[in-house]
């Protein structure tokens, strides 16, 4: 695990070499090569792996009704580091369960996929920039002050891929100050929410700068 990721635990274990990343994003999917950048970015390779053809703009991450979770719809704007609305730029997002666990993807071969378990999905932005997840709450890491969180990351087709800040939630209360300080690395602007009450779920907002705060991002024009 790096310690400047705090608090991307469930991927920690493993980091593809260098060569062997470049050569897997050599034939992923995504057209040309997507090189890795912001390194060490720890399972980079996984959010290429069945990675569709067209990601929709809205993206169930968790079916309707997981375990009982509370829904949640996670929204946002991706742009430029002008403020303008980039499309045709894909979001992976990966999370626990209501009870703070990975599910199992027990049909992968992939340990990559494995840890991070069924509940991942990924989105497109539109000509206006916007993305959605349809998802749940998730859940602590049973018997830890960890707090509640989302990993995303940022695939910029024949530009860039790389890790951006959790999605971590105000309302928390592990979320302590010292916590959300840690945390808030502002990769990609700040991952840190405040979810709105909306019937029986959540509504949450955010919003992606590409390459705030990634080292060596190369700034890919469209």
């Amino acid at each position: 695990m790096s310690g400047s990721r705090y608090p991307r635990l469930p991927c920690a274990g493993r980091f593809m070499p260098a060569t062997a990343l470049w050569l897997f994003l050599v034939s992923a999917p995504v057209g040309t090569a997507t090189p890795v950048v912001g390194l060490p970015c720890e399972d980079c390779e996984v959010p290429l792996m069945g990675l569709p053809a067209h990601p929709p703009t809205t993206a169930v991450l968790a079916p309707e009704g997981e375990r009982g979770g509370e829904p949640l719809r996670l929204s946002g704007r991706v742009l430029d580091a002008a403020g303008r609305p980039r499309a045709g730029v894909i979001v992976y997002a990966h999370q626990t369960d209501r009870g703070g666990a990975y599910p199992g993807e027990r049909s992968s071969r992939d340990p990559g996929i494995r840890r991070h378990g069924r509940l991942r999905a990924w989105a497109t932005s539109d000509s206006e920039g916007r993305y959605t997840f349809l998802t749940i709450r998730p859940g602590s890491y049973p018997g830890t002050t960890m707090p509640q969180h989302i990993h995303l990351y940022v695939i910029e087709p024949g530009c860039a891929l790389y890790y951006i800040d959790d999605v971590l939630f105000r309302d928390d209360p592990h979320l302590t100050p010292a916590v959300a300080v840690k945390a808030d690395q502002g990769r990609g602007g700040s991952g840190i929410v405040t979810p709105r009450r909306a019937g029986n779920g959540w509504l949450a907002e955010r919003d992606i700068t590409l390459g705030r705060n990634i080292p060596g991002y190369p700034s890919c024009t469209p």
